[in-house]
Protein backbone atom coordinates (compact mmCIF):
# COMPACT_ATOMS: atom_id res chain seq x y z
CA UNK A 1 0.00 0.00 0.00
CA UNK A 2 3.03 2.27 -0.33
CA UNK A 3 1.56 3.91 -3.44
CA UNK A 4 -1.54 4.87 -1.48
CA UNK A 5 0.59 6.54 1.17
CA UNK A 6 2.45 8.41 -1.57
CA UNK A 7 -0.80 9.67 -3.07
CA UNK A 8 -2.10 10.68 0.37
CA UNK A 9 1.10 12.61 1.06
CA UNK A 10 0.55 14.59 -2.13
CA UNK A 11 -3.19 15.17 -1.61
CA UNK A 12 -2.85 16.14 2.06
CA UNK A 13 0.00 18.53 1.30
CA UNK A 14 -2.17 20.27 -1.29
CA UNK A 15 -5.25 20.38 0.96
CA UNK A 16 -3.38 21.62 4.04
CA UNK A 17 -1.03 23.95 2.19
CA UNK A 18 2.24 22.71 3.66
CA UNK A 19 4.42 19.63 3.98
CA UNK A 20 4.67 19.98 7.75
CA UNK A 21 0.87 20.06 8.17
CA UNK A 22 0.54 17.02 5.93
CA UNK A 23 3.22 15.26 7.96
CA UNK A 24 1.40 15.94 11.23
CA UNK A 25 -1.84 14.54 9.80
CA UNK A 26 -0.10 11.42 8.48
CA UNK A 27 2.19 10.95 11.48
CA UNK A 28 5.34 11.53 9.41
CA UNK A 29 8.10 14.09 9.18
CA UNK A 30 7.92 16.84 6.53
CA UNK A 31 11.03 15.28 4.95
CA UNK A 32 9.23 11.96 4.58
CA UNK A 33 6.26 13.66 2.93
CA UNK A 34 8.62 15.54 0.61
CA UNK A 35 10.36 12.29 -0.39
CA UNK A 36 7.02 10.69 -1.25
CA UNK A 37 6.02 13.62 -3.46
CA UNK A 38 9.45 13.76 -5.13
CA UNK A 39 9.22 10.04 -5.87
CA UNK A 40 5.79 10.60 -7.40
CA UNK A 41 7.09 13.47 -9.55
CA UNK A 42 10.04 11.32 -10.71
CA UNK A 43 7.67 8.51 -11.63
CA UNK A 44 5.42 10.86 -13.62
CA UNK A 45 8.30 12.77 -15.16
CA UNK A 46 6.92 16.20 -14.30
CA UNK A 47 6.80 18.52 -11.27
CA UNK A 48 3.47 18.60 -9.42
CA UNK A 49 4.23 21.28 -6.84
CA UNK A 50 5.99 24.63 -6.75
CA UNK A 51 7.79 24.76 -3.40
CA UNK A 52 8.94 27.80 -1.47
CA UNK A 53 10.08 28.30 2.10
CA UNK A 54 6.58 29.38 3.14
CA UNK A 55 4.08 27.56 0.98
CA UNK A 56 3.41 25.22 -1.89
CA UNK A 57 1.35 25.63 -5.06
CA UNK A 58 0.16 23.28 -7.76
CA UNK A 59 1.68 23.29 -11.21
CA UNK A 60 -0.66 22.87 -14.18
CA UNK A 61 0.11 19.14 -14.26
CA UNK A 62 -0.27 19.00 -10.47
CA UNK A 63 -3.74 20.52 -10.59
CA UNK A 64 -4.89 18.02 -13.21
CA UNK A 65 -3.38 15.13 -11.26
CA UNK A 66 -4.74 16.31 -7.91
CA UNK A 67 -8.34 16.53 -9.17
CA UNK A 68 -8.27 12.92 -10.34
CA UNK A 69 -6.25 11.40 -7.51
CA UNK A 70 -8.37 13.10 -4.83
CA UNK A 71 -11.46 11.37 -6.28
CA UNK A 72 -9.65 8.02 -6.39
CA UNK A 73 -8.71 8.30 -2.71
CA UNK A 74 -12.30 9.21 -1.82
CA UNK A 75 -13.56 6.13 -3.65
CA UNK A 76 -10.95 3.96 -1.97
CA UNK A 77 -11.92 5.31 1.46
CA UNK A 78 -15.59 4.67 0.67
CA UNK A 79 -14.80 1.10 -0.39
CA UNK A 80 -12.83 0.46 2.81
CA UNK A 81 -15.54 2.05 4.91
CA UNK A 82 -18.24 -0.07 3.25
CA UNK A 83 -16.43 -3.26 4.20
CA UNK A 84 -15.76 -2.05 7.75
CA UNK A 85 -19.39 -1.07 8.28
CA UNK A 86 -20.56 -4.56 7.38
CA UNK A 87 -19.51 -5.34 10.95
CA UNK A 88 -20.42 -2.00 12.55
CA UNK A 89 -23.90 -1.32 13.86
CA UNK A 90 -25.21 2.18 13.00
CA UNK A 91 -26.02 4.12 16.15
CA UNK A 92 -26.24 7.56 17.71
CA UNK A 93 -28.19 10.75 16.99
CA UNK A 94 -28.92 11.32 13.31
CA UNK A 95 -29.70 14.97 12.51
CA UNK A 96 -31.84 15.21 9.38
CA UNK A 97 -33.15 18.36 7.71
CA UNK A 98 -35.87 18.57 5.09
CA UNK A 99 -38.51 20.91 3.78
CA UNK A 100 -41.82 20.69 5.62
CA UNK A 101 -43.68 18.77 2.93
CA UNK A 102 -40.81 16.37 2.25
CA UNK A 103 -40.49 15.62 5.95
CA UNK A 104 -44.21 15.13 6.52
CA UNK A 105 -44.99 13.05 3.44
CA UNK A 106 -41.75 11.23 2.66
CA UNK A 107 -39.52 10.94 5.73
CA UNK A 108 -41.89 10.58 8.70
CA UNK A 109 -43.91 7.72 7.12
CA UNK A 110 -40.60 5.85 6.60
CA UNK A 111 -39.24 6.29 10.12
CA UNK A 112 -41.09 3.40 11.81
CA UNK A 113 -39.55 0.85 9.42
CA UNK A 114 -36.15 2.52 9.64
CA UNK A 115 -36.09 2.63 13.46
CA UNK A 116 -37.30 -0.95 13.70
CA UNK A 117 -34.25 -1.92 11.66
CA UNK A 118 -31.85 0.41 13.52
CA UNK A 119 -33.10 0.72 17.12
CA UNK A 120 -29.81 2.29 18.29
CA UNK A 121 -30.34 5.38 16.12
CA UNK A 122 -32.24 8.44 17.35
CA UNK A 123 -33.55 10.66 14.55
CA UNK A 124 -33.57 14.44 15.15
CA UNK A 125 -35.70 15.67 12.23
CA UNK A 126 -35.60 19.44 11.61
CA UNK A 127 -38.15 20.67 9.07
CA UNK A 128 -38.18 24.14 7.51
CA UNK A 129 -38.72 25.63 4.08
CA UNK A 130 -35.18 26.96 3.89
CA UNK A 131 -32.06 25.29 2.56
CA UNK A 132 -30.17 24.07 5.62
CA UNK A 133 -26.60 25.32 6.11
CA UNK A 134 -25.47 21.72 6.50
CA UNK A 135 -21.88 22.44 7.41
CA UNK A 136 -22.75 25.08 10.02
CA UNK A 137 -25.64 23.57 11.98
CA UNK A 138 -24.33 20.06 12.49
CA UNK A 139 -26.85 18.56 10.08
CA UNK A 140 -25.82 15.04 9.08
CA UNK A 141 -27.98 14.87 5.97
CA UNK A 142 -30.41 17.20 4.18
CA UNK A 143 -33.17 15.59 2.09
CA UNK A 144 -33.75 18.02 -0.79
CA UNK A 145 -35.62 18.38 -4.02
CA UNK A 146 -33.75 19.92 -6.95
CA UNK A 147 -30.19 20.60 -8.00
CA UNK A 148 -27.18 20.84 -5.69
CA UNK A 149 -25.66 24.32 -5.84
CA UNK A 150 -22.97 24.02 -3.14
CA UNK A 151 -19.91 22.21 -4.51
CA UNK A 152 -18.57 21.64 -0.98
CA UNK A 153 -21.36 19.12 -0.39
CA UNK A 154 -22.06 15.69 -1.82
CA UNK A 155 -25.44 14.61 -3.21
CA UNK A 156 -26.80 11.11 -3.73
CA UNK A 157 -29.99 10.57 -5.69
CA UNK A 158 -32.82 8.93 -3.76
CA UNK A 159 -35.35 8.89 -6.59
CA UNK A 160 -36.74 10.82 -9.54
CA UNK A 161 -40.15 12.40 -9.04
CA UNK A 162 -42.57 12.80 -11.92
CA UNK A 163 -45.06 15.64 -12.17
CA UNK A 164 -48.56 15.72 -13.65
CA UNK A 165 -50.54 18.62 -15.06
CA UNK A 166 -53.95 18.41 -13.43
CA UNK A 167 -57.24 20.27 -13.12
CA UNK A 168 -60.55 19.72 -11.37
CA UNK A 169 -63.44 18.17 -13.36
CA UNK A 170 -65.36 21.42 -12.80
CA UNK A 171 -62.60 23.52 -14.37
CA UNK A 172 -62.44 21.24 -17.41
CA UNK A 173 -66.22 21.41 -17.84
CA UNK A 174 -66.01 25.18 -18.03
CA UNK A 175 -62.91 25.28 -20.27
CA UNK A 176 -61.68 23.23 -23.20
CA UNK A 177 -59.13 20.61 -22.15
CA UNK A 178 -55.61 21.44 -23.38
CA UNK A 179 -54.47 19.06 -26.11
CA UNK A 180 -50.85 20.22 -26.41
CA UNK A 181 -48.54 22.03 -24.00
CA UNK A 182 -48.85 25.18 -26.10
CA UNK A 183 -52.59 25.26 -25.26
CA UNK A 184 -51.63 26.08 -21.66
CA UNK A 185 -50.91 29.65 -22.74
CA UNK A 186 -54.69 30.12 -23.04
CA UNK A 187 -55.53 28.60 -19.63
CA UNK A 188 -55.46 29.79 -16.06
CA UNK A 189 -52.41 28.07 -14.56
CA UNK A 190 -51.52 28.04 -10.87
CA UNK A 191 -47.88 29.03 -10.51
CA UNK A 192 -45.97 27.46 -7.62
CA UNK A 193 -43.07 29.81 -6.90
CA UNK A 194 -41.22 27.00 -5.09
CA UNK A 195 -41.28 24.83 -8.21
CA UNK A 196 -38.04 24.69 -10.15
CA UNK A 197 -38.70 26.78 -13.24
CA UNK A 198 -41.79 28.28 -11.59
CA UNK A 199 -43.87 29.61 -14.49
CA UNK A 200 -41.99 27.61 -17.14
CA UNK A 201 -43.52 24.15 -17.23
CA UNK A 202 -41.49 21.48 -19.00
CA UNK A 203 -42.85 18.60 -21.03
CA UNK A 204 -41.35 15.86 -23.19
CA UNK A 205 -42.53 15.27 -26.76
CA UNK A 206 -40.82 12.48 -28.73
CA UNK A 207 -37.69 12.79 -26.64
CA UNK A 208 -37.53 16.58 -26.92
CA UNK A 209 -38.05 18.83 -23.90
CA UNK A 210 -40.57 21.62 -24.34
CA UNK A 211 -40.76 24.62 -22.03
CA UNK A 212 -44.04 26.54 -21.93
CA UNK A 213 -44.47 29.81 -20.09
CA UNK A 214 -47.74 29.77 -18.13
CA UNK A 215 -49.64 32.36 -16.13
CA UNK A 216 -52.83 32.72 -14.17
CA UNK A 217 -54.63 34.64 -11.46
CA UNK A 218 -53.13 32.65 -8.58
CA UNK A 219 -49.53 32.23 -7.44
CA UNK A 220 -48.67 30.14 -4.38
CA UNK A 221 -45.47 29.12 -2.63
CA UNK A 222 -46.08 25.44 -1.90
CA UNK A 223 -47.28 22.36 -3.80
CA UNK A 224 -49.96 21.79 -1.15
CA UNK A 225 -51.42 25.22 -1.90
CA UNK A 226 -51.20 24.54 -5.65
CA UNK A 227 -53.07 21.29 -5.08
CA UNK A 228 -55.79 23.02 -3.05
CA UNK A 229 -56.15 25.77 -5.65
CA UNK A 230 -56.59 23.15 -8.37
CA UNK A 231 -59.20 21.34 -6.28
CA UNK A 232 -61.04 24.64 -5.90
CA UNK A 233 -61.24 24.97 -9.68
CA UNK A 234 -58.92 27.96 -9.93
CA UNK A 235 -56.92 26.52 -12.82
CA UNK A 236 -54.40 23.89 -13.86
CA UNK A 237 -51.54 22.94 -11.59
CA UNK A 238 -48.29 21.05 -12.06
CA UNK A 239 -48.07 18.68 -9.10
CA UNK A 240 -45.60 16.01 -7.98
CA UNK A 241 -46.94 12.50 -8.28
CA UNK A 242 -47.12 11.88 -4.55
CA UNK A 243 -49.72 14.68 -4.29
CA UNK A 244 -51.51 14.24 -7.61
CA UNK A 245 -51.84 10.47 -7.97
CA UNK A 246 -54.23 9.78 -5.04
CA UNK A 247 -56.54 12.60 -6.15
CA UNK A 248 -56.46 11.44 -9.77
CA UNK A 249 -57.37 7.92 -8.63
CA UNK A 250 -60.30 9.28 -6.60
CA UNK A 251 -61.56 11.44 -9.49
CA UNK A 252 -61.10 14.72 -7.63
CA UNK A 253 -58.47 15.80 -10.15
CA UNK A 254 -57.99 14.91 -13.80
CA UNK A 255 -54.59 14.45 -15.44
CA UNK A 256 -54.23 16.39 -18.69
CA UNK A 257 -51.59 16.23 -21.41
CA UNK A 258 -50.85 12.63 -20.49
CA UNK A 259 -49.25 12.09 -23.93
CA UNK A 260 -46.55 14.58 -22.96
CA UNK A 261 -44.62 13.18 -20.05
CA UNK A 262 -43.81 16.00 -17.65
CA UNK A 263 -40.20 16.27 -16.60
CA UNK A 264 -39.89 15.92 -12.86
CA UNK A 265 -37.39 16.78 -10.19
CA UNK A 266 -34.96 14.77 -8.11
CA UNK A 267 -35.17 13.85 -4.44
CA UNK A 268 -31.65 13.61 -3.09
CA UNK A 269 -29.67 13.30 0.09
CA UNK A 270 -27.07 16.03 0.62
CA UNK A 271 -24.31 15.72 3.18
CA UNK A 272 -20.95 17.32 4.02
CA UNK A 273 -17.79 16.32 2.22
CA UNK A 274 -16.18 13.88 4.66
CA UNK A 275 -13.55 11.23 4.34
CA UNK A 276 -15.86 8.69 6.00
CA UNK A 277 -19.64 8.77 5.67
CA UNK A 278 -21.16 7.84 9.03
CA UNK A 279 -22.93 4.49 9.13
CA UNK A 280 -26.12 6.07 10.46
CA UNK A 281 -26.25 8.46 7.46
CA UNK A 282 -25.64 5.71 4.93
CA UNK A 283 -28.25 3.54 6.65
CA UNK A 284 -30.94 6.21 6.23
CA UNK A 285 -30.03 6.98 2.63
CA UNK A 286 -29.97 3.29 1.68
CA UNK A 287 -33.33 2.81 3.41
CA UNK A 288 -34.95 5.69 1.50
CA UNK A 289 -33.45 4.59 -1.83
CA UNK A 290 -34.77 1.05 -1.37
CA UNK A 291 -38.20 2.29 -0.33
CA UNK A 292 -38.69 4.61 -3.27
CA UNK A 293 -37.37 2.00 -5.70
CA UNK A 294 -40.22 -0.21 -4.52
CA UNK A 295 -42.73 2.67 -4.36
CA UNK A 296 -42.03 5.12 -7.24
CA UNK A 297 -43.44 8.62 -6.92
Amino acid sequence: MEWVQTLRSFVNAVQLGSLSSAGRMLGRSPASVSRHITSLEDQLGTPLLKRSSRNIALTEAGELYYNQVEQILQQLSEANRSITQLHTKPQGILRVHSRMLVGQLMILPNLPRFLDKYPDITVDLVMSNNIAPVMEQGIDVDIRIGRLEDSSLIARKICDMQHSAVASPEYLLAHSEPKTPEDLRHHACIVDTNLQGQANWRFVDKGQTLSVHVSGPVRVNSPLSARDAALAGLGLALLPGYLADPLIASGKLVRVLSDYMQTGSRLQAVYPHRRHLAGKVRALIDHLVAWFEAHPI
